[in-house]
């Protein structure tokens, strides 16, 4: 069938006009010459990739969780701070709270152990003073305790028979020998030899040389044996009386050389790894204030006091003009320097609760994420990371208490917006309801222990468990024992947060 003039000319008619309006909506040349368009918006900037499941961790290349889900990108202005790590701030509120941040930085960490010790005697310079045989002092020329005493001077005379005796022997045989120059040699061998025994039994007696000289030379044996200090420094305890009788063995006097001392520093258990023989230590007495004494360590104990968690560290130090006395108390630091360059946040940025280490991450202008990070090496001013902050990002130094418990009452609140999120027709922020029994408050930490029922939303079964207060109040007028209905969110991988408490 063919068609007609008619339907023929309908046809271009359409065609003709459906061109003309296409015309009609698109400017010509000259009007985008004369009107030019408004630019095109421009595409956001893309800031990071964060964890799809609220986590705090990011990243600025895209990646996948451990479940294979891939990370959400975040633009500049996106208000990321409705997931569970976020926080957005207003910049009138970061000046009134005193926000400062300053970057994660790649350093060397270098830190100061600091202990606190006692000086004590060189148990090497000192010296006792004893006889070896038995006697009776006659006289006292050292007679109190704490008295300073040089090499060689006088200390006591003792008398003793037993002395006397063996140096009148000595006399005979030593003028015995010179005597018998015209008898047989078996004559004189007998009395040097007697003369020797005699002079080997004096020496062993510790009598001087000058002593025995003199008393080869003029024959006349001495009453009285002096002793004589054996090296320079103070007289630590004196047993000796004058006219006492004493008995071979007994310790008369006992003298330390303090012109080198040793301190004693408790070093905690956490710093013993730092230290080590040959290390300088730098030791301040509180009877000078100003004066720094210098030292080497000498020694670390191998066993550990268990009552105080500490080594025993001995430190030797030059003690020239006896400024140190012993039992004075010292304040000891141990300087410690960085083995390799490390990821470093200043210590105030660091939250620590005792079970985990939170870091404040500022994102952008106005945008926080609390971090969980894992602590090295802590320094004089900053501390080593491990994981959870990477270099250059940074971090809250100030006011990051302020900041972490705005984002935990912002978590917490997350449950109480199901009414409001349901009356706008937006989903809500997940919550779980729960009744149970109020075993225990802990009023100091904020957490509560209850026995709960099976709670539906979660498939827990019936169970005993710790849970956190959003606010103290919540429990006001509810004592352990009691039976409640409760609300709780998560805020944390495994931290609930109740929210609201009702008696039932």
């Amino acid at each position: 069938m063919k068609a007609g003039p008619t339907l023929i000319a309908l046809t271009v008619a359409l065609a003709v006009g459906s061109f003309a309006g296409y015309r009609a909506t698109q400017p010509s040349a000259d009007a985008i010459a004369q009107n030019p368009a408004a630019p095109a918006k421009p595409a956001k900037k893309l800031m990071y990739y964060r964890n799809p499941m609220g986590l705090p961790d990011t990243s600025p290349t895209p990646k996948k969780d451990p479940m294979g889900m891939d990370y959400l990108p975040v633009y500049e202005g996106d208000d990321d701070s409705a997931g569970d790590s976020g926080l957005k701030i207003s910049a009138e509120k970061i000046q009134k709270m005193g926000v400062k941040a300053e970057p994660a930085k790649v350093q060397m960490l270098d830190k100061t152990v600091r202990a606190s010790g006692r000086v004590d005697i060189d148990e090497s310079r000192s010296y006792t003073v004893t006889a070896k045989f038995e006697g009776y002092i006659e006289r006292l020329h050292v007679n109190t305790t704490g008295q300073p005493v040089g090499r060689g001077q006088p200390l006591f005379e003792v008398y003793s028979p037993e002395l006397v005796s063996a140096q009148r022997e000595y006399a005979i045989a030593a003028q015995g020998v010179g005597k018998l120059n015209d008898a047989g040699d078996d004559a004189q061998t007998a009395m040097k030899q007697l003369a020797d025994a005699s002079l080997q039994r004096l020496k062993n007696w510790d009598i001087s040389d000058e002593q025995i000289k003199a008393l080869a030379q003029t024959g006349n044996a001495k009453r009285t044996l002096t002793f004589r200090a054996p090296v320079t420094g103070i007289v630590t305890e004196k047993k000796a009386i004058q006219g006492m009788r004493f008995m071979p063995g007994d310790a008369l006097y006992q003298i330390a050389d303090v012109s080198s001392v040793w301190v004693q520093a408790d070093v905690f258990e956490q710093d013993i790894g730092a230290v080590s023989i040959g290390q300088k230590a730098n030791i301040r007495i509180n009877a000078y204030p100003g004066d720094v004494f210098t030292g080497r360590i000498a020694y670390v104990y191998p066993t550990l006091k268990a009552e105080t968690r500490t080594v025993s560290v001995r430190i030797e130090l030059a003690n020239p003009k006896g400024k140190l006395k012993p039992a004075m108390f010292a304040e000891v630091d141990i300087p410690v320097a960085g083995q390799k360059q490390v990821v470093t946040v200043p210590n105030s940025a660091v939250i620590d609760s005792g079970n985990k280490q939170v870091v404040i991450v500022q994102l952008g202008e106005g945008r926080f994420e609390p971090r969980l990070v894992k602590l090295g090496q802590r320094g004089n001013e900053f501390v080593q990371v491990l994981d959870g902050v990477r270099e250059g990002e940074m971090v809250v130094s100030s006011a990051n208490f302020l900041i972490d418990a705005e984002s935990n009452l912002k978590a917490a609140l997350g449950g109480m917006q199901k009414a409001d999120a349901a009356s706008a027709g937006k989903p809500a922020a997940v919550g779980h309801k729960a009744v149970g029994v109020l075993n225990a408050v802990d009023a100091a930490s904020g957490n509560v222990t209850i026995t709960h029922e099976p709670v539906a939303s979660l498939k827990w079964p019936a169970m005993k468990m710790d849970f956190m207060l959003a606010n103290p109040s919540l429990i006001s007028g509810v004592k352990p024992g009691a039976a409640i209905a409760f609300e709780f969110v998560e805020r944390g991988a495994g931290e609930w947060v109740i929210t609201s408490v009702a008696k039932r």
